[in-house]
């Protein structure tokens, strides 16, 4: 893993994943080259956090990438993929962490023979527990497939998908964490507003989180079946349960799902060349 890896774009993603990749000293920090649009205060920021090298020098920074990373928003892809193209050498690899962005886009913007791999990762690459699906475009080869998959198994778990589903994966795993945050939120104020104090819900609605996902892991049964084992007749599980389905809960997460992908859908389409 001792190829050299530019980030063009530092946002939330990059950061996570950078931060992985060092915590996991898969990649030295000497290895890390990251720079962006214009925004100098978050490019100081980065090389002050991780150590790694920053610049606004793309000459110099494409010469010495074996990787480059695109992280930048998704609205700003055509115009950066504009600006960095001359830099851009066929042998080099190309990784996108776009959410709604297809490898043909990106190769036929380039308009280079190059070789594009479309991931999906999501922020808990930061602590070494992503979920990142991998897709390869036309000019990817196995070596690059497989290099792509070792880069991201050192911040979580990989999948390799077609890129019919990388939408569906941006929708579940992408955007997933936020969904999950915001239910551990509402078991919070649930908690709060029956009187208890915030740092013991925290503590127990975290490990609950955690707990059920080691379960999901590690029991080899079915989230139906851990479901169902838990839920006793009559019992307290089960009154939270009706409360749920009568409020439509799966209908809920399912919108929720399908609201992001058609998201992702529309990012593909608004950005397509």
């Amino acid at each position: 893993m001792d190829r050299r890896i530019l980030f063009v774009g530092c946002g939330s993603m990059a950061e996570a994943i950078i931060a992985g990749l060092l915590q996991t000293k898969t990649v030295d920090k000497s290895q890390i080259f990251v720079t962006n649009k214009q925004d100098t205060a978050r490019l100081a920021y980065m090389k002050d956090t991780y150590g790694v090298k920053t610049s606004y020098d793309k000459e110099a920074l494409f010469s010495r990438a074996d990787v480059v990373v695109l992280a930048m928003k998704p609205k700003d892809l055509k115009d950066s993929l504009l600006t960095i193209n001359p830099y851009i050498k066929e042998n080099q690899l190309i990784i996108s962490v776009l959410a709604g962005v297809m490898t043909e886009t990106i190769e036929e913007t380039l308009n280079k023979k190059v070789a594009v791999i479309r991931t999906m990762p999501n922020t808990s690459a930061q602590i070494g527990h992503s979920a990142t699906a991998i897709t390869g475009g036309k000019y990817v080869t196995e070596q690059q497939l497989e290099y792509a998959e070792k880069l991201f198994q050192t911040i979580g778990m990989t999948k390799i998908v077609s890129e019919d589903d990388m939408h569906t994966v941006t929708a579940v795993s992408g955007s997933g964490p936020a969904f999950i945050y915001y239910f551990v939120e509402a078991m919070k104020k649930a908690a709060l507003e029956a009187g208890m104090d915030a740092q013991t819900a925290d503590a127990l609605i975290t490990q609950t989180i955690i707990g059920a996902g080691k379960m999901l892991e590690q029991s080899g049964q079915s989230a139906d079946t851990l479901r169902k084992n838990i839920t006793s007749q009559g019992g307290t599980t089960e009154a939270g349960l009706q409360s749920l389905q009568a409020n439509e809960f799966e209908k809920i997460i399912m919108a929720c799902i399908h609201s992001a992908r058609n998201r992702s859908l529309d990012l593909a389409k608004a950005i397509k060349v």
